[in-house]
């Protein structure tokens, strides 16, 4: 079944925020979005990069799993939390679909200047896939792996990428520009979301697979459809071999 959902990046201030407050933004947030639309939350916007916490954290993400799941009924959304499997931590993308968890996703190119590989085990880059919802061939790249060319090569083919982010403000026009350059190279919907914190970016953005983009960084909600006429034009009238293929796993 092809859809076209409303999609919605939530941007938000959330670091010396306690997480069950941040999980009450996350929540109203998510209430203000349509029934059948794509969210996506800032990358750990439950509890930030909480090193001297992590056990915490991890704690948090465990007991609140169902809670998250329910925000989910009647629409999609995704975000990371800091999980523990067996004694390491992972920063883990988790995608909600309908009230059920339906995707997960280990982040596997850590950020060296943030310190990442001193406090979270890597994930294996063979897991990156494909999930399909509702005709919609969906990729996810966790903040930094934004930046390698052979990760773009392998989401080829995805409809609508996500990038759920924690980008620091002094590389802002990165950002933009390889968000942007995302969405052109894969003639695809680009949906990202960045921390607001004061540190951070911001820069969430709605990008269509020609290049527009729809941001602002004074809302905690950006909105714009997906219209998968778009892609279709696009890898129609410029054919650069994109084909659309069937993914691993359809709901």
């Amino acid at each position: 079944m092809i859809s076209n959902p409303m999609l919605c990046a939530l941007q938000f201030a959330y670091e010396g925020q306690s997480f069950e407050e941040n999980f009450e933004t996350l929540q109203a947030l998510l209430e203000q979005t349509p029934q059948n639309s794509i969210s996506l939350a800032p990358e750990l916007c439950l509890s930030a990069y909480s090193y001297d916490k992590m056990e915490e954290a991890a704690e948090f993400s465990a007991t609140i799993l169902s809670k998250l799941a329910k925000l989910s009924v009647g629409k999609t959304y995704g975000l990371t939390l800091i999980e523990k499997i067996d004694t390491k931590y992972v920063n883990n993308f988790k995608l909600f679909h309908h009230g059920k968890l339906i995707y997960t996703q280990s982040k596997a190119k850590l950020f060296t200047l943030g310190e990442e590989e001193h406090y979270f085990s890597a994930g294996n880059i063979e897991e990156i896939n494909f999930v399909e919802i509702n005709g919609i061939k969906i990729a996810v790249l966790i903040c930094f792996e934004l930046r390698f060319p052979s990760l773009w090569e392998k989401i080829k083919g995805a409809d609508l990428i996500l990038i759920p982010a924690y980008w620091g403000k002094l590389r802002k026009k990165h950002f933009e520009v390889l968000t942007t350059a995302l969405a052109i190279a894969n003639q695809a919907y680009v949906l990202c979301a960045n921390s607001a914190d004061e540190s951070m970016a911001k820069s969430s953005a709605i990008i269509s697979p020609l290049g527009d983009v729809t941001s602002d960084d004074h809302h905690n909600l950006i909105m714009h459809t997906f219209d998968f006429h778009e892609i279709k034009k696009i890898r129609r009238y410029l054919d650069i071999g994109l084909t659309h293929n069937a993914a691993n796993g359809s709901i």
